[in-house]
């Protein structure tokens, strides 16, 4: 049983925690908003049917979730510290600096951070910033495994090793980047999509609801098992990535993507706000929350059934 102190108790943080508890672990959290500990709590008692039809840890129990007056109380005792405060540069550097003056000696410190890069979150530690890094995970937490690990220009790789060992222990898939960048790669290139779906409904091609079916019946299906690069592999028939390079590369060169974010205006915001707004009808976002899970625990027993990734798998796929 390991430690793990939580610092902001919001969407991802509280992911986090189940996540943690889930699999009989020790939580420190701590959150200065008035009311977090009673929300946290709430979802928990929420979320516990779903988490134990995924399956949980004999020691799991709600009873290890432990809040803090003070920060320096939930992480001091800590093997893991997990920041998780809204996106603001200064705010998470002045935590973390705190968090990296009052945790012990090799405790990971990790962010959730969406966006920094951890040379720039790590700046602020002048105890050890050599155990700083980024755990990037994707909501919602307690059930997606995917957790982005990126090390900054003082990150000791060892520390991104260690936190890859705990994370995988959570039943996660953690993924070691090989350098850091704005954004991570999961954001980026949600971020792209994003970008083009807004330009999609400001021009009036499409409503918000038709652009989620082209993805949900289209090429999602297929990036949900390969991704990008191997459903394109697909593509080029016997002779895979280049036949289809030779064959659809000069399409790049064609105007057809416009990456540039479309200025946010008042119009537009209505229209991503009432198209959203219909296609939720009259059912509340707790229930769609909990349709979204009962289809991601499917969807990831069968990714499991498949055993597509590592790559080792698909020579075992292909003697069958």
């Amino acid at each position: 049983m390991k430690t793990f102190a939580v610092i902001g108790t919001g969407v991802i943080g509280n992911g986090w925690i189940a996540r943690f508890l889930a699999n009989g672990h020790r939580v420190h959290a701590f959150d200065p908003a008035p009311g977090a500990e009673e929300k946290t709590r709430s979802l928990l008692t929420d979320i516990w049917p779903t988490l134990a039809e995924y399956g949980t840890s004999e020691e799991a129990t709600l009873d290890n979730l432990t809040f803090f007056e003070t920060l320096e109380e939930a992480v001091e005792s800590a093997d893991l510290i997990q920041e998780n405060v809204p996106e603001r540069e200064e705010l998470k550097k002045s935590v973390l600096k705190q968090v990296d003056a009052a945790t012990k000696p090799d405790a990971i410190i990790a962010s959730s951070t969406s966006g920094y890069m951890p040379s720039v979150l790590q700046e602020a530690c002048e105890k050890h910033p050599e155990r700083v890094i980024v755990a990037h995970p994707f909501n919602p937490v307690y059930l997606i495994p995917l957790v982005e690990i990126a090390g900054g220009k003082q990150t000791d790789r060892a520390y991104m090793e260690k936190a890859q060992e705990l994370y995988d222990h959570m039943n996660m898939k953690p993924l070691m980047m090989s350098g850091e960048i704005d954004g991570h790669i999961g954001d980026r290139l949600m971020e792209a999509l994003w970008r083009e779906s807004l330009h999609i409904v400001n021009d009036g091609v499409a409503t918000t609801e038709e652009v989620d079916k082209a993805i949900v019946y289209g090429p999602g299906l297929r990036w949900a098992l390969m991704g990008p690069f191997m459903t394109l592999h697909l593509a080029g028939g016997n002779e895979g990535m280049r036949h289809m390079l030779e064959q659809f590369g000069p399409a790049l060169k064609l105007p057809w993507t416009r990456l540039v974010a479309p200025e946010l205006t008042e119009e537009l915001s209505e229209k991503v706000i009432q198209g959203t707004s219909e296609q939720c009808g009259t059912v509340p976002v707790q229930d769609l929350e909990h349709r979204r899970d009962r289809f991601l625990i499917k969807l990831m027993d069968l990714l499991e059934e498949e055993g597509f990734w590592p790559s080792e798998r698909l020579i075992a796929y292909e003697r069958k």
